[in-house]
């Protein structure tokens, strides 16, 4: 049974569900029951890391690529082999160290665990480690336990801070049959529970389970896959068509067995997973500065294509501290007055929130209470619900006393009229989420001659950057929704403050209509008393509709969700929870620099499409090329180490991309792989008629035989490729912005380095002085003249 159901138990009924009394268990019966009910722990699932390693030379990337080696081996092109085994390998660890984070993140929930409990066995009160605690035991509680296992309250009264599992900014008290869950800290009182829900049966324990089950989608390997299958798709047609044309006409198995490397590895974007991983990398250093830590590689990109961005309340909007806001004096008395007497009914020593809060405002505004010397204190307690003082100054003597409203004026001798007036003031506080304390006074030691003074306000302020850090995510193109696990009233304030919006529901009302979940949500501004399975369903929902989902959070209560959204993002004051699971960590105070992180991760986008549309353009040339150069010359135009030659000088010189140039856009970014698809195929078709005119000059006018046009082109392809990529990193015409000096070096590099090559020879036919500044000239007019026009009509048409 839920924990939450016990709650509307008696604690009879309670004992009776769990076949147990206020007496305990015994020895025998507690070992009985661990052994048909578990440990009270979260279990894991652990793997062994090198079969996870391994797993990853396993599926249908690493086939194809496992294919290429094969062939190439049976070949004798050893070189080949070893060239695409290493992209391989590179895939395999980058992927491997990219892994998910759940692992960390469960173990993190179990440290939260409590290590030890005082339970009641035979009888007797004992010590025992908490994950052997069971069903039906009694538990005691006191001031600063954390709480090992879901119990039912049933003596005593309690103080709880729940914020980190629920969300609730303030402590919550607890009495006698209330329920009390795993993972909470008590911060006032002491009393005792019985165990009703251990390990993951625990509230505690199903959100350790949300945070397994959550399993993020990385789109940019969908990217990957989908680039990937459509390049395999147009190089396997056009290869069936050549290798049947070749075994109909000379039926040359190793001729067919060469074309086939040839366009595997032409056609597989053998570096495509390590290149997005160093340019984001880049991207999480560059983020890095901003005090931005990047856990998760591929959350970077995904986050350019967010259009709702998730907030947490208590300690994302807010600052997750008690602050007192205002200070309401009752006729008669100040401002300066009320503050310092609150401040004489508070000790310093005190580790109670509420108290060093009152003392922080005091310091503040110069409140002279240390004139007083405090002669007896009496803290607050879940039970009286007041803290009282008794203070001397000179010949004066007096009692001061804060607390629970209600119960500070049934103390005091005021006018009925007076009190009315008050309580009527406190339920209008209360209506805007705000708490309060009353104060009162005695001119003497004595009660009997208390009166009432005026109230103290408090509640966790908003932070400063919250309200214009919203403004900018609108400005993005963002949707702003906040998730609470706070009251209406303080959801509905904090919405407003910070402009998110003044329509926010009730979680139970989606869980009431969970059919209409999805269609309900962005009905609304946030939604209050969200519990951390409602974030997580929230969170899934709207991505099963097609939204890109950013989630910020603090607490334990976030990770399910954290852990689920496409990005993930934990303030710096977060739980080691809420880190392991989010895919971005904030190093400093504040967060406004979440918008930065949008801002960043839409200019890696911009970086990786320019990589995705010269990949494809690259294949249709390549692909192109080498089968219509067979159809023409019935040889090969373009040798095998060419291609090898081809990979480095394209794959990896571009990988410069990571720091070029790039501006992000002002919306959410989607990758359209039809459109792009079509983009980089029309440019690569242009190129492959630029590759047929270079071999027909190569052949009338230089007057080469194969072998030496094989060189040409070969060289003709590697500049193009450098050419290319100058026109294709801008969505507009090419000198519409100016590359980054990374790009710049790398493409004066490439076409110096392989000029020399291209006259030195070795590895291929080497070329004259005029055919190298051909192959130069005739690679960069052609790319400027004729292909970026066609590039920046169709780029503008797609609206990429």
């Amino acid at each position: 049974m839920k924990t939450k159901a016990f709650a509307d138990m008696t604690v009879e009924q309670a004992c009776s569900q769990v076949g147990s009394d206020l007496t305990g268990l015994s020895q025998s019966e507690a070992e009985s029951r661990l052994q048909k009910y578990g440990y009270n722990e979260i279990s894991e699932d652990r793997r062994s890391p090198l079969i996870d390693l391994l797993s990853r030379y396993w599926g249908p990337m690493p086939w194809l690529l496992e294919l290429t080696i094969i062939l190439s081996l049976l070949l004798n092109h050893l070189i080949d082999a070893i060239v695409v085994f290493v992209l391989l390998t590179i895939n395999v660890v980058v992927g491997f160290i990219n892994s998910d984070h759940s692992q960390k993140a469960l173990e993190l929930l179990k440290s939260k665990l409590a290590t030890k409990a005082r339970v009641k066995r035979n009888g007797s009160w004992t010590r025992v480690d908490a994950r052997q605690l069971v069903l039906g035991d009694v538990i005691y509680l006191n001031l600063g336990d954390v709480v090992p296992a879901d119990a039912k309250v049933t003596k005593g009264e309690l103080l709880v801070d729940q914020s980190s599992l629920t969300g609730e900014s303030l402590p919550v008290h607890l009495h006698d049959s209330d329920v009390i869950f795993s993972g909470t800290v008590v911060t006032q009182g002491e009393g005792m529970g019985l165990v009703v829900n251990t390990g993951e049966a625990t509230y505690f324990g199903a959100t350790a389970g949300l945070v397994k089950l959550a399993k993020p989608q990385s789109h940019q390997m969908d990217i990957v896959i989908g680039v990937s299958r459509y390049l395999l798709y147009a190089s396997l047609s056009v290869l069936a068509v050549t290798a049947l044309y070749v075994w109909l006409t000379s039926g040359d198995m190793v001729l067919i067995v060469t074309f086939a490397v040839l366009f595997l590895m032409g056609s597989i974007p053998v570096a495509l997973p390590a290149v997005t991983a160093i340019v984001e990398a880049r991207g999480a250093m560059e983020l890095s500065r901003e005090g931005i830590l990047v856990s998760r590689l591929d959350s970077i990109e995904d986050a350019a294509s967010i259009d709702v961005l998730c907030f947490d309340k208590t300690g994302t909007l807010t600052q997750n501290r008690i602050s007192v806001v205002d200070v309401l004096p009752q006729r008669g008395h100040d401002t300066f007055e009320v503050g310092m007497l609150a401040a004489l009914a508070s000790s310093e020593n005190s580790k109670d929130l509420i108290d060093s809060a009152i003392i922080d405002y005091a310091k503040t505004r110069a409140i002279d209470y240390f004139s007083f010397k405090q002669t007896v204190f009496t803290p607050f307690t879940p039970n009286t619900k007041i803290a009282e003082a008794i203070v001397e100054r000179g010949d004066s003597r007096l009692r001061v006393i804060k607390g629970a409203p209600r119960e500070v004026l049934s103390r005091c001798k005021d006018d009925p009229d007076k009190v009315q007036g008050v309580e009527d003031q406190i339920s209008q506080i209360a209506t805007l989420g705000y708490r309060t304390l009353a104060v009162a006074r005695s001119i003497t030691h004595e009660n009997s001659n208390l009166s009432y003074c005026g109230l103290i306000v408090m509640s966790d302020p908003i932070r400063p950057e919250s309200k214009e850090m919203i403004e900018r995510i609108r400005s993005l193109g963002v949707r702003p929704l906040m998730l609470t696990g706070d009251s209406l009233s303080i959801a509905k304030e904090v919405a407003i403050q910070t402009g998110i919006g003044e329509k926010i529901g009730l979680a139970s009302m989606l869980r009431k209509e969970s059919h209409n979940l999805r269609f309900e949500i962005l009905d609304y501004d946030g939604f209050a008393e969200v519990y951390p399975e409602d974030k997580y369903l929230i969170v899934k929902s709207l991505q099963s509709q097609g939204h890109m989902l950013g989630m910020t959070g603090d607490g334990v209560n976030d990770a399910p969700a954290l852990k689920q959204a496409e990005m993930g993002i934990a303030v710096k004051d977060a739980t080691d929870v809420s880190k392991a699971s989010a895919s971005v960590v904030l190093t400093r105070d504040g967060i406004d620099v979440i918008t930065q992180a949008l801002i960043t991760s839409r200019k890696i986008y911009q970086r990786m499409l320019s990589w995705v549309i010269n990949k494809i353009a690259k294949v249709i040339q390549f692909v192109g090329l080498l089968s219509l150069g067979y159809f023409w010359l019935h040889g090969l135009v373009f040798p095998v180490i060419g291609m090898v030659l081809l990979i480095f000088s394209n794959d990896f010189a571009t990988m410069s991309l990571a720091t070029d140039n790039a501006a992000g856009s002002t919306s959410p970014n989607q990758w359209n792989l039809k459109n792009i698809s079509i983009l980089g195929g029309v440019v690569g078709l242009l190129l492959v008629a630029q590759g047929a005119l270079t071999v027909y000059i190569g052949m009338t006018v230089f007057e080469m035989d194969l072998n030496q046009v094989g060189s040409l082109i070969t060289f003709t392809l590697i500049f193009t490729s450098q050419f290319r990529i100058l026109v294709v990193r801008e969505r507009r015409r090419f000198w519409a912005s100016r590359p980054g000096r990374e790009l710049m070096l790398s493409v004066v590099g490439v076409l110096f380095s392989f000029s020399v090559l291209a006259f030195i020879g070795g590895l291929l036919a080497p070329l004259t002085l005029v055919e190298i500044v051909f192959a130069v000239l005739f690679s960069g007019a052609f790319t400027f003249i004729v292909v970026d026009p066609v590039k920046f009509s169709l780029a503008k048409r797609f609206g990429l």
